[in-house]
């Protein structure tokens, strides 16, 4: 069975145009919503990934009417696949019941794999650029050496808890137990 899924961002936008090149490519229901394309929690495109089985296919008049991101692509492309359910996108020609519109969607998957490496590798650069330039990552610290310097003094004396301690530096007992360690 044919599945279609049209999305506009707006109610100002309109899916006509989506909704007859469903109807053309032999949808024989078509789920619709308006709803941004950043969120993955769309209601039809949830209630119309839910109802679809193995040998079905879902399709689509372009690939942003169903994410916005390559990753997004990928992974609903990729759970449809497992699940043995064809897709076409009829702008984009991807077809994956074909082999090539398959080799498409593996090129796509590729492609997003590499982005994330990329990203990965620029990240790591940009770690290591500011600990060159002497900076630390990670949450600054809660209390100074002064800090603890002080929280000790006052751990000399008896009577004083780490609680009231603590209580005194405006931190938790685990969070002072860390820095005293430290």
């Amino acid at each position: 069975m044919k599945f279609g899924y049209a999305r506009v961002s707006t109610g100002n936008q309109d899916t006509a145009l989506q909704m007859d090149a469903l109807e053309a490519a032999g949808c024989e229901r078509i789920y619709q919503e308006t709803y941004s394309g950043k969120s993955r929690q769309r209601v039809e495109l949830t209630r119309v990934l839910d109802i679809l089985r193995a040998g079905d296919t879902l399709i689509v008049w372009r690939l942003d009417r169903l994410g916005r991101s390559l990753k997004d692509l990928v992974g609903i492309i990729t759970e449809l696949e497992q699940r043995q359910v064809g897709f076409k996108s009829l702008t984009e020609s991807v077809d994956t019941t074909t082999a090539g519109g398959k080799l498409v969607f593996h090129l796509f998957g590729a492609l997003a794999e590499f982005e994330r490496s990329l990203i990965q590798e620029r990240t790591k650069a940009g770690l290591e650029a500011a600990r060159a330039r002497g900076r630390k990552g990670g949450r600054p610290r809660k209390l100074t050496t002064a800090q603890i310097r002080m929280a000790r003094a006052m751990l000399m004396d008896d009577e004083m808890t780490k609680a009231q301690v603590a209580s005194h530096f405006g931190v938790s007992r685990p969070t002072l137990n860390k820095a005293l360690a430290a």
